[in-house]
């Protein structure tokens, strides 16, 4: 099927970009990778009457270190970030860029659009979730800074405003003794995972000391664990502890059933993988290189 007829327009700056999504109202969708929004004109379940396209602006893609931050333009594809080895310095943002999809979404997608999008089954919101992650905007009325819990509201719902766009995601660096894994179940590499699990901790001998656990799919945002980070942090991670977490995790998740699975099959699919995200974390803390990839079913 092809899309309804559409007017085009090619923004030149960040901010032409706003003043034309506002001044061209409900009616207008700005236009990044276009991984979410092309197939869904396609099948004509979106329909606007116009497209800002966002691809030709300058100065919307990069990827910079600054003070102990990473920062990542809006326009970042994800296999930048995939091949960047600056982004190495945090591996489960690498874990997540690798793993979204196939080699063609990967080349088109963008972060700030995947964000932006507050898709319940989206990879960055899950991995972002668990790193000091804040979110420019610009719009009409300037620039802001937003946490990443207070961005994403709901499903397909953000913070942002009539014409207001993502600008840049900013990523704070982990200190040393740091280590994280995302790891996300699927049948096949383009469809969305049945589960996914972000594990970002910080470890002092075999305690760990700090340690953020969310969850991806199952919910209508990423679910932050937060009995399942009370079970493990202070203590040493061993099988008791570990247990305690995964029945937390399973607890915390609220999915429902659907082409991916039941209900029941999705919790103890979280709970597997909380498992295998803190064992990869904990040994990358403690230096080791462990590669991730995304697990087919």
């Amino acid at each position: 099927m092809y899309p309804r007829a559409f007017h085009y327009h090619r923004a030149a700056s960040l901010k032409e970009a706003a003043a034309l999504l506002s001044q061209l109202g409900d009616e207008a969708r700005p236009l990044a990778g276009g991984q979410s929004l092309i197939p869904l004109m396609k099948l004509r379940l979106a329909a606007p009457a116009h497209l800002v396209d966002l691809n030709f602006i300058p100065g919307t893609s990069y990827i910079k270190e600054d003070g102990g931050t990473l920062r990542f333009g809006a326009m970042t594809r994800h296999a930048d970030i995939e091949n960047s080895d600056l982004a190495r310095k945090i591996p489960i943002l690498n874990d997540c860029a690798a793993g979204i999809a196939d080699v063609q979404v990967r080349n088109r997608g963008t972060i700030g659009g995947s964000v932006a999008e507050a898709d319940p089954s989206g990879d960055w919101a899950v991995a972002l979730a668990t790193l000091g992650c804040e979110i420019g905007c610009v719009g009409n009325n300037g620039e802001r800074t937003v946490g990443l819990e207070d961005f994403i509201q709901d499903a397909y719902t953000t913070v942002l405003e009539p014409g207001e766009l993502v600008k840049e995601i900013k990523v704070k660096i982990p200190a040393k003794g740091g280590g994280g894994a995302y790891l996300a179940y699927k049948r096949a590499a383009p469809v969305y995972a049945s589960a996914s699990v972000a594990v970002q901790l910080m470890m002092d001998g075999d305690v760990c000391k700090d340690v953020a656990i969310a969850l991806g799919c199952v919910g209508l945002t990423a679910i932050r664990a937060k009995e399942a980070e009370a079970a493990l942090r202070g203590r040493p991670v061993t099988e008791k502890t570990m247990a305690t977490a995964m029945e937390a995790a399973r607890a915390a998740a609220d999915p429902q059933a659907d082409m991916r699975g039941s209900a029941e099959y999705k919790r103890a699919l979280v709970a597997a993988l909380v498992k295998r995200a803190v064992e990869i974390a904990v040994r990358r803390a403690r230096g080791e290189q462990v590669e991730v990839g995304p697990i087919y079913a």
